[in-house]
């Protein structure tokens, strides 16, 4: 397996493509060189932030195309464990929105496991997904990237709740409303922001763009109708997987958030203040 894995990865790296690829990126680095100079000139503050970024997802995404194109030659089995080590990776990203909120790693491993997982395993069994390894890696990548946002965008949001409603929260606690429900609207208010993007793509398709699969199998030749088809089924697929992940998250992190005498954890309340 791993002579052809090597084999495979060398007739990548040697494709006169990889040439017209850096030239690519050169234009797009230049691009964003312009866009330093503006935002410089502009004084927004985020120039080191965005050269750090780009740099290192520069390096990130053609370390993630060489081992892809190693892993490809590999056995299925092995899409198991790439997959399970990006959803690691998305839970330890995304868990910093609320890092202010006790046991925030812990919720969005277990709710961006479950959340893509669910998705990835029904719609490979019924064939939306290949059982193959580019399949299942480039397509269940596209999902836990999606749990992995809606899930950042739930826990900041929610952290905001808290912090922005605490004296609400305190009051109603204090006539003896369990948590839970003090809790709910807060916990409702957070998946529901952290999805209007998905539900704003899912508005706007075909209408105020073409999404990009749906572009891609087009230009590769593929039956147009069918390609919208597919680019919807993925996109039901992405809101599914933020849905179960953001409703997930939010309900573990939010039983951190009180003591056990029902109270408002004032050590919580500090971190997010803070």
């Amino acid at each position: 397996m791993t002579e052809a894995a090597l084999a495979t990865a060398l007739e990548y790296l040697t494709d006169p493509e990889i040439r017209t690829g850096f030239v690519q990126i050169g234009i797009a680095v230049a691009l964003t060189l312009l866009v330093l100079v503006v935002t410089s000139l502009r004084n927004l503050g985020f120039e080191r932030e965005l050269l750090a970024t780009s740099g290192r997802g520069l390096v990130q995404i053609l370390a993630t195309g060489a081992v892809i194109g190693m892993l490809l030659a590999a056995h299925i089995a092995w899409a198991s464990v790439v997959l399970a080590f990006m959803i690691a990776a998305a839970a330890w990203i995304s868990h910093e929105r609320g890092a202010d909120l006790p046991g925030s790693f812990r919720a969005s491993l277990a709710a961006i496991a479950l959340g893509s997982g669910i998705v990835i395993a029904s719609m490979a069994f019924a064939g939306a997904i290949e059982r193959t390894m580019r399949d299942l890696i480039v397509v269940g990548s596209m999902v836990i990237a999606m749990a992995m946002k809606t899930n950042s965008l739930a826990l900041e949001r929610f952290t905001g709740e808290i912090s922005t409603n605490q004296a609400e929260i305190e009051a109603v606690l204090s006539v003896g409303v369990p948590p839970e429900r003090v809790v709910g609207e807060y916990v409702s208010t957070s998946v529901y922001a952290a999805l209007i993007p998905t539900l704003d793509r899912i508005k706007s398709l075909g209408i105020v763009s073409i999404p990009g699969l749906m572009a891609g199998m087009i230009i590769a030749g593929a039956n147009p109708i069918y390609a919208a088809q597919y680019q919807f089924v993925i996109m039901l697929m992405l809101f599914a997987a933020g849905a179960l992940t953001s409703v997930a998250s939010t309900f573990l992190v939010s039983r951190y958030v009180f003591t056990d005498a029902k109270q408002l954890d004032s050590d919580v309340l500090e971190a997010i203040d803070g």
